[in-house]
């Protein structure tokens, strides 16, 4: 049974995320101010916030520790000069995108399983995107009512589950979500929809009455994999989000990114599995960092990683663990990095 339509209080919960939204900080300076770190400014890079800006809900420099300019919150979304350092191997395309590019806003890189570029938008600009190079204006699967990327799953018998990315795919408004789902119904051999998002972590808020609504009329078993990579992203407000995800229904992963100064070590990896689990959401995947430009100050080599993770799996019990992968390009799903390793190996 479809629950009746939205209410006037509904559309009023609507507007409040949106005005959060709106109101995010955008200037690094701004940013310092509001946590007392006026002295850091000069870590500052003004070309990296131009190519890449700043963008952070004020709910979440909320969680951030005041005075502390190593906060791993912090850490993530302020652009510093670092990003302004050629790396060797560190490129615009970092998982191979580009390749696996179908129809308008279709990525289709493992079998079974297609990936839409809802939309170029997200609620904060984390420095270590992946996608932070991604053609948006181009390539969007929201564009013209979701027309070509409709097209490509019709046509393709083999894709049973529609992954809906971005930018980040919560970030569309609830009307543009139930155009494309109205839409999937029609097409037979889609089973499942997963949604990755880290609006539910970054800007709880849009998680409202209007959302849930949505997600409580999904035909399909429907997973949402949240992105946390710190155990202080978590409060009350991300907790009651969260809830109310469980609640309409949804399964609840969350994926993170090994990230040097913010998550390379066995205490806070072991706090984010955790508190994580706490708030009713299962670790997935524990990503080695993709070799984006910009990010390499953030890589965690690979012994480091693995050596990690084999303390994290003494201290945890199995649920609590993720999964330590890679992405490589042209591989058939993501690779357990000892595997990764092994394929590096003998590919020299």
């Amino acid at each position: 049974m479809i629950p009746a339509g939205p209410s006037p209080l509904q559309h009023e919960a609507a507007a409040r995320w949106q005005a959060a939204w709106r109101q995010a900080v955008r200037d690094p300076r701004e940013l310092l101010t509001l946590l007392g770190l006026e002295a850091q400014a000069q870590r500052i890079s003004e070309a990296a916030a131009a190519q890449f800006p700043l963008r952070v809900p004020r709910g979440f420099i909320a969680r951030m520790r005041h005075g502390d300019p190593d906060d791993p919150l912090l850490r993530q979304v302020l652009p510093v000069l670092d990003e302004e350092r050629v790396a060797p191997g560190f490129e615009l395309d970092a998982v191979g995108d580009g390749a696996a590019r179908r129809g308008h806003g279709v990525i289709h890189k493992y079998n079974g399983r297609a990936l839409l570029i809802a939309t170029g938008s997200c609620a904060v600009n984390c420095r270590y995107c992946f996608r932070r190079h991604y053609p948006y204006a181009e390539d969007t699967a929201a564009a013209a009512g979701w027309r070509g990327a409709l097209d490509v799953l019709r046509q393709d018998r083999s894709i049973h589950e529609v992954i809906l990315s971005g930018g980040d795919p919560l970030s569309l408004a609830d009307h543009k979500l139930t155009e494309l789902s109205d839409a999937l119904r029609d097409i037979p051999h889609i089973r499942r929809l997963r949604i990755h998002s880290r609006l539910p972590i970054v800007l709880p808020e849009r998680v409202d009455a209007g959302l849930l609504h949505w997600l409580h009329g999904l035909p399909w078993p429907v997973v949402i994999v949240v992105h946390a990579n710190h155990g202080n992203e978590f409060d009350a407000t991300v907790d009651a989000a969260l809830a109310g995800l469980r609640d309409a229904g949804a399964t609840l992963l969350n994926q993170a990114v090994l990230l040097r100064g913010v998550n390379d070590s066995v205490d806070a990896l072991a706090s984010l599995c955790e508190r994580g689990f706490q708030a009713g959401v299962l670790p997935y995947y524990l990503h080695q960092l993709d070799r984006v430009a910009g990010a390499a100050h953030f890589e965690v080599d690979d012994p480091r990683a693995l050596a990690l993770h084999v303390e994290l799996t003494s201290r945890l019990p199995g649920y609590l663990v993720p999964r330590l992968v890679r992405e490589i390009p042209g591989h058939p799903s993501k690779s357990p990095l000892s595997r990764a390793l092994d394929s590096t190996a003998h590919a020299v």
